[in-house]
């Protein structure tokens, strides 16, 4: 096995044996929790490192409906997009650590913070509320493309077109899309130009319009352009095929010996907020989860696919086991790890 894609078999294979160990089905009883000295009196603030129209947005969205339709607490959402997460977090880490503000923020937090440990962990500089999502990518194009029509006929395409053939995703040095497109192009001996949006909808009009040749993202995100036949998969990171994109190959499938990154998105507090409003919001957050508009959104986006609920101690988990794999990945890539 190539020494750098065998880097991390392990650590996935133990983050997805422990969110199996972690699964949980919403059985808990407490369906109301008093609020702790009245709190919160006022509408929470939730900031947002990315656009509304992607998955961060989405995701973003259908926790606060399910956090107020428990709570009847309102939540107010900040999109600050920038820096693939950075501007978000920035912000974030200023706002009064009162427990009124909450972030959500990605694997990027992780992946940020491995390469330079002078960045937030999400781990310890925040306490995780819940991780509501964890997935996988895969690679699309238009269904309308005649170039190519499969992962095979795009590699070559791309082969041919001297390193200008381009593909969007939201990414910055040493992110998991970043990573993985080494990893793949490594694999295939292809050159391909990233070309990174924060936003979606521009991500996602690039690859309709024509200005990108290919999109890498989660399925989820791209629902809609799925249904409506503008999007088509020809390529799941992931050791198997999902059954509900059983016709197209994984990476492993098409030679690709590397171990996927898993996407996950979460709910954070500040590691200073009051102690019994960060445990009000633990409960508000995890039962939000919970909420049957939550679990519909989590279906509806093919959340469904592997076990995307971790709890506070599953979410430090799984982020502490995430650093330590792009550390490996990273030191072993050559890259200035800090």
């Amino acid at each position: 096995m190539n020494r750098l894609f065998g880097i991390g078999v392990a650590a996935t294979m133990m983050m997805v044996a422990s969110g199996a160990a972690n699964a949980f089905e919403c059985k808990v009883k407490e369906a109301s929790m008093d609020k702790p000295g009245g709190f919160p009196e006022r509408a929470l603030t939730m900031i947002v490192p990315y656009g509304p129209a992607g998955g961060s947005g989405q995701v973003a969205a259908a926790m606060a409906e399910g956090v107020t339709g428990l709570t009847g607490v309102a939540i107010n959402r900040d999109h600050k997009p920038g820096g693939s997460g950075t501007v978000g977090m920035t912000a974030y880490m200023a706002s009064p650590a009162d427990g009124y503000n909450v972030l959500e923020h990605i694997d990027d937090a992780s992946s940020a913070h491995a390469l330079d440990s002078s960045k937030p962990n999400p781990a310890t500089d925040l306490i995780p509320l819940v991780i509501s999502q964890v997935t996988f990518s895969q690679i699309y194009i238009r269904t309308n493309e005649t170039r190519y029509n499969d992962w095979e006929s795009f590699v070559a395409w791309v082969k041919a077109q001297g390193g200008k053939a381009t593909i969007a995703n939201v990414s910055k040095e040493g992110s998991m899309e970043r990573v993985t497109m080494k990893f793949i192009t490594d694999a295939t001996g292809m050159e391909i130009q990233q070309i990174s949006f924060d936003k979606g909808a521009p991500r996602y009009g690039a690859l309709l319009g024509g200005q990108v040749d290919a999109l890498f993202e989660q399925p989820g995100d791209v629902r809609k352009f799925l249904d409506a036949g503008n999007f088509k998969p020809i390529l799941t990171i992931f050791d198997e095929r999902p059954s509900v994109f059983a016709d197209v190959p994984t990476h492993r499938e098409m030679g690709m010996d590397f171990d996927p990154l898993l996407r996950f998105r979460g709910f954070y507090v500040h590691k200073d907020a009051p102690a019994d409003r960060v445990k009000w919001l633990q409960w508000a957050f995890q039962r939000g989860y919970c909420q049957d508009s939550y679990q519909a959104f989590n279906e509806s986006k093919f959340m469904n696919v592997i076990d995307s609920y971790r709890d506070t101690a599953g979410a430090r988990d799984l982020i502490t086991r995430s650093v330590a794999q792009y550390r490996d990945v990273y030191k072993a890539m050559g890259m200035d790890v800090k």
